[in-house]
Parts: structure tokens; C-alpha cells; sequence
């Protein structure tokens, strides 16, 4: 470049292809933290369902702290499906290059992981 000769175009395009596959393999990487987020989310939804049913056990009548703790119980499994969703979205647009991700697969595995979990606490909570 200081010899006043032009910079090699081929060169620059193969470093521009390479950022752009570096850029994407990040989206890839953010998404599955996104996931997880999601995921937290969701089981702290479950955590304030299974508080709510705990703290306000003597309550009369018994269906209220119930009817409270399934509302939290429904929003941790439409957490966990808006994660499920929009990551398996995310993955479907992208090409993986250098990351290694854990994949579409193991995010369906783990979402229905989580949301039977979660159905299982509702029943339990139904049943106490």
C-alpha cells in the first residue's frame, strides 16, 4: 500500500467474506444466550408460582393463592415457547461457520424439558 501499488481486490473481499461469517457466527452465539435468558425467565415465573402457593398457604379460599400461582405457571410456559420459537427461527436463518453451537435439536430437547417441568409444578401446585 505504501509503495503506491493497489491493495490485492481478491484479498479484500475474502476479509470482508470472513467478517461477515465472524458477525453471523456471533448471532449464532448471542442467540443461544438469548435462550438461556429466556430460560431463566421462565423458571423464575415457576419460582414465584411455587412462593405464591407456599406464602399464602392458609389463605381462604384455597382456589385464590391456586388460580394466582397457575397465572405465573402459564406465563413461564409462554416463556419458555417464545424462547423455543424464536431461537429454532434464528437458527433456521444463519449458517454456522467457526462456532459450534448446540443446535436446533438440543434447544427442542431442553424447551420441552422445561415446559413439562413447568405443567408438572401447575399440577402439583392444583393437587396441594
Amino acid at each position: 500500500m505504501q509503495d503506491g501499488t493497489p491493495p490485492d481486490p481478491d484479498a479484500k473481499t475474502q476479509w470482508a467474506e470472513a467478517r461477515t461469517d465472524w458477525a453471523e457466527d456471533r448471532t449464532v452465539l448471542a442467540n443461544e444466550r438469548t435462550f438461556a435468558g429466556w430460560m431463566r425467565t421462565g423458571m423464575g415465573a415457576l419460582a414465584v408460582a411455587l412462593g405464591l402457593k407456599a406464602v399464602f398457604r392458609p389463605f381462604e379460599p384455597t382456589w385464590l393463592p391456586k388460580a394466582v400461582a397457575l397465572i405465573f405457571v402459564a406465563v413461564a410456559l409462554v416463556t419458555i415457547w417464545s424462547a423455543w420459537r424464536n431461537a429454532v427461527r434464528t437458527y433456521r436463518k444463519l449458517d454456522m461457520h467457526s462456532a459450534r453451537p448446540i443446535g436446533s435439536r438440543a434447544i427442542t430437547v431442553i424447551a420441552a424439558t422445561m415446559a413439562t417441568g413447568a405443567v408438572a409444578t401447575g399440577g402439583i401446585l392444583i393437587l396441594l
